[in-house]
């Protein structure tokens, strides 16, 4: 009898202890994603979803997280990991969604490329207004990223309104201005097949001219692009690092470059930390199928959000103005590599330093030994090792004195990344 009477005292107990932590625990989370209307200006009637974590702080960050075309703001929502890396990290995040048919945000028009110009961008900056007044979001933490049509328009975004974002990432995307049409049309078969090919200088100014006689800080840019994608090809992820290093007044050559992934090869520029100006992720074998399983997370890295810390004190590069040297000869060759452990790709560009314009061109250097060509865009190219030409195709022949054409390759390695010592333009030695 004894024993029972411990027993059903025990049980008592444990009853009576599991109340108590009943009553005295947390409730569970109630965050949800609310439509919001009446945000303010919305010239083209996007549609504002707003993810709001429970027990943010007082002066939350803010991410627009933009999705892709046919997509939808609760559909990025759901199909990414955003929401659930708010929650850990306590941000706020706006999912915009486009209207129109085709659900593409407009990245085309003078408008949308334009600084209060009108279109999808003014109602975008609309709804980062409405939160940072009715949820106190902290305008010094405002961030973009987006997929496809959303890795263009964070694009457009960080070109157009750098007074409101301090730093942008983007999936699949092409450069500010690449998709920029006057026929009212929304789609730029050039810019999305990769062969709208410009300087750096030129991709720069085309931002600059954007915001004219804007002088603050530039936000720092994080870009992410797979090999094989063949919807918006991969040598927009070239023209997109010319592009922001130029805005930034960096090289192109990288800080830093690695593998955090198998496959996955990231180069930093200006600096070699987690909170670089520019960091570019080329993706080995991946198509158009982006963000994929931990990616989100390596974005809110670079964003800093991971760490609660702040924005990196900005630097204000002026703006830059073209450089006039002397030629030292009729060709400038600029070779630029991306290595892997097993392979590399290669952004080359030819600058016409003559007096006379090119009708066509070829170019000709020595691949380092156990270098092998295996694709090449906006040139062909023979044989695929050793003394190899690359020779224009029909779009890119002519080069004006002081122009340029620029095309590309992804090759294999046996161990020797070098550069080529020497190349030759129809028959010309150029400078390198």
């Amino acid at each position: 009898m004894k024993l029972r009477a411990r027993i059903a005292s025990a049980i008592i107990a444990a009853a009576a202890l599991v109340a108590a932590i009943l009553i005295t625990a947390p409730p569970a989370a109630s965050a949800q994603l609310t439509e919001v209307t009446g945000f303010g200006t919305n010239p083209t009637n996007l549609r504002m979803h707003l993810y709001v974590p429970d027990g943010v702080g007082a002066r939350p960050a803010l991410l627009v997280a933009v999705h892709y075309c046919t997509g939808s703001g609760p559909a990025f929502h759901s199909g990414t990991e955003f929401a659930s890396l708010a929650d850990r990290h306590k941000f706020i995040v706006v999912y915009p969604s486009a209207t129109r048919s085709g659900s593409c945000f407009d990245v085309s028009s003078p408008q949308a490329l334009t600084h209060n110009g009108g279109s999808d961008p003014v109602g975008i900056v609309s709804m980062v207004r409405y939160v940072q007044q009715r949820h106190n979001a902290d305008p010094e933490r405002t961030y973009v990223t987006g997929a496809s049509s959303g890795g263009m328009m964070t694009n457009v975004l960080i070109g157009a309104y750098p007074d409101v974002f301090k730093a942008g990432a983007s999936f699949m995307g092409v450069p500010f201005g690449c998709f920029a049409t006057t026929d009212g049309s929304s789609w730029n078969s050039t810019c999305a097949n990769g062969q709208l090919v410009k300087t750096a200088q030129q991709w720069g100014d085309q931002v600059r001219a954007a915001y004219p006689g804007y002088s603050g800080p530039r936000p720092r840019m994080q870009i992410w692009h797979g090999t094989e994608d063949s919807t918006l090809r991969y040598p927009n992820f070239q023209e997109q690092i010319k592009q922001w290093t130029n805005v930034h007044g960096l090289s192109q050559t990288p800080s830093l470059t690695d593998q955090p992934r198998s496959g996955w090869t990231r180069t930093r520029y200006g600096g070699t930390g987690t909170k670089a100006p520019v960091e570019a992720i080329s993706l080995q074998g991946v198509g158009h199928n982006l963000p994929q399983g931990g990616m989100a997370a390596m974005v809110i890295d670079f964003f800093g959000l991971s760490d609660g810390g702040t924005e990196p004190t900005p630097t204000i590069t002026p703006t830059i103005t073209p450089t006039v040297t002397p030629p030292a000869g009729d060709c400038k060759v600029t070779y630029t590599m991306n290595t892997w452990n097993t392979g590399f790709t290669a952004a080359v560009t030819i600058a016409n330093t003559s007096t006379t314009q090119l009708s066509s061109w070829s170019l000709a250097f020595t691949l380092p030994a156990g270098q092998s060509v295996t694709s090449v865009w906006n040139a062909s190219l023979s044989p695929s090792s050793g003394q190899v030409t690359a020779r224009n195709v029909g779009y890119n022949a002519t080069i004006a004195p002081g122009a340029s054409a620029s095309f590309g390759f992804q090759a294999t390695h046996g161990g020797n990344t070098g550069k080529p010592p020497a190349f030759t333009l129809n028959g010309t030695a150029c400078t390198v």
